[in-house]
């Protein structure tokens, strides 16, 4: 899923110096709390850094504060490793996210005086004010209408032409630069490809009467909008019969719409493949032991299986995080699981990450069982010793200031399934779905039951079968 930047600060440069300072702050409150839980431990640098496969330097990086983590996974396995609570995991959790959001939203606000500073010296002197129509959420680097060369001028005409000639002339080139302006607008609305660990979100938006089910494209929307946001024909009836999903997962994609209705789809990201990390994950590969390389730390688990050929084996615990693009409150209403295919499970063998676990503390979730004909998302309770954390079930508000996290555990013990997710949203009159898939294409998961299952002894560097 990526994360878009609709903070209207980057395009204004008496913003940058309250942008940093904002950056500074949240940043330091990041790692101020990962400090106190370090001191609180009463371990060394080092001694962490070994348990964590981290370098000492990144550590001190991160505690203070010169750096914040891509993925709040080193921070949870620091934190957990001091012996946190549940709250303080959730605290810390939240100061990452705005940590992180803040450090985005600067490197886009230091980008901005580099990137206008050509097209500022490039500009002509004068130019016409139809020469090029603005197009919603444009990309900056992609072809302008104005900046491609027009056809060749015929040969000059005589020396003094008719009125009548000018102005076939002039309609020519009108043509000619709406001929070009259509190309350049649908390669700025193109969706681009995002990076494998980036979440593809797929924004339907509606108004409130529309039914949930998913919808088809128009025919010819507008670039950068969602049907939703088209005005009504003189005769009071849509130009189309359905609302038609607004893409939102390339870097170059546009910024969720947002009309006089009043409402901004949220931004919902995958925080972690495995929130019970390392514990719990397995991949199934159709290889044998003695050509599977020794398993990589923790947050290398899932590239080193991609690498590998390897799937996803019997569950995948996918941690969501959403916050809202302003300040307003946006409701999620709902997650559905769409499946795209089910299959007899793969006779593949199942390799264990990781060993030793067993911490105690389980974070509430929503259990999804891909097996079922239409897999729900079911709230379960958590876990911390001998608390009950009590389950909790839709609607949750997010906002940029408040995010929310959402742990699920979706599970298959009979069957190979293609899926991915959608997450309903309502703010204002507004209404849509964000997709939430594996770099583009579905999540895949196959079960593990009755497969070879096998598990790395470190002592004789080997893969050795479950007794």
């Amino acid at each position: 899923m990526t994360w878009g930047n609709e903070d209207p600060c980057t395009a204004v440069p008496e913003c940058w110096n309250e942008q940093r300072i904002r950056v500074g702050t949240e940043t330091e409150e990041f790692a101020r709390q990962l400090r106190r839980l370090k001191e609180r431990s009463g371990r060394s640098y080092g001694v962490l850094a070994g348990q964590l496969h981290m370098s000492v330097a990144t550590l001190h990086r991160y505690c203070n504060g010169d750096a914040v983590p891509r993925e709040f996974a080193p921070a949870d396995r620091l934190a957990r490793r001091c012996g946190a609570t549940p709250d303080e995991l959730v605290e810390l959790h939240r100061r990452w996210i705005l940590a992180d959001e803040a450090r985005k939203r600067s490197r886009a606000g230091s980008a901005g005086p580099a990137s206008s500073a050509p097209a500022a010296a490039s500009a002509p002197a004068a130019q016409p004010a139809d020469a090029h129509a603005h197009v919603p959420g444009e990309n900056p680097d992609a072809p302008r209408a104005s900046d491609s060369p027009l056809t060749p001028a015929p040969p000059a005409p005589k020396p003094a032409p008719s009125r009548r000639l000018t102005y076939l002339r002039i309609a020519l080139g009108v043509t000619a630069v709406a001929c070009l302006a259509v190309p350049a607008a649908l390669a700025v609305d193109a969706p681009r490809a995002g990076d494998a660990e980036r979440r593809s979100a797929h924004s339907a938006d509606r108004p409130p009467a529309a039914s949930d089910a998913p919808t088809r494209l128009p025919k010819s929307p507008s670039p950068g909008h969602s049907a939703a946001d088209r005005k009504p024909t003189p005769s009071g009836k849509a130009r189309h019969p359905g609302p038609g999903p607004e893409r939102s997962d390339g870097p170059g994609a546009s910024p969720a719409p947002e009309d006089d209705q009043g409402g901004t789809a949220p931004r919902v990201g995958i925080s972690s493949y495995n929130w019970d990390q390392p514990c719990g994950v397995n991949y199934l590969l159709q290889k044998s032991p003695d050509r599977v390389p020794p398993p990589p730390p923790p947050q290398d688990f899932r590239g080193w299986a991609r690498a590998e050929g390897g799937i996803d084996g019997g569950h995948l615990r996918l941690q969501l995080t959403a916050t809202g693009r302003t300040a307003d409150a946006v409701v999620l209403t709902s997650l559905h699981v769409r499946v795209v295919g089910r299959h007899t499970a793969l006779p593949w063998s199942a390799y264990e990450m990781g060993n030793g676990c067993g911490g105690g503390i389980t974070p509430r979730t929503f259990a999804i069982d891909l097996d079922d004909a239409q897999p729900l998302a079911k709230p379960r309770a958590g876990q911390d010793g001998d608390i009950v954390v009590p389950a909790k079930n839709f609607p949750f508000k997010v906002s940029t200031q408040d995010p929310q996290v959402l742990n699920l555990d979706l599970h298959t013990e009979g069957h190979d399934v293609s899926w991915y997710l959608e997450v309903g949203w309502s703010s204002g009159g507004r209404r849509g779905t964000v997709r939430v898939d594996d770099g583009g294409k579905p999540f895949r998961t196959s079960a593990i039951e009755g497969r070879e299952r096998y598990s790395y002894r470190s002592d004789t560097n080997r893969w050795v079968t479950d007794e």
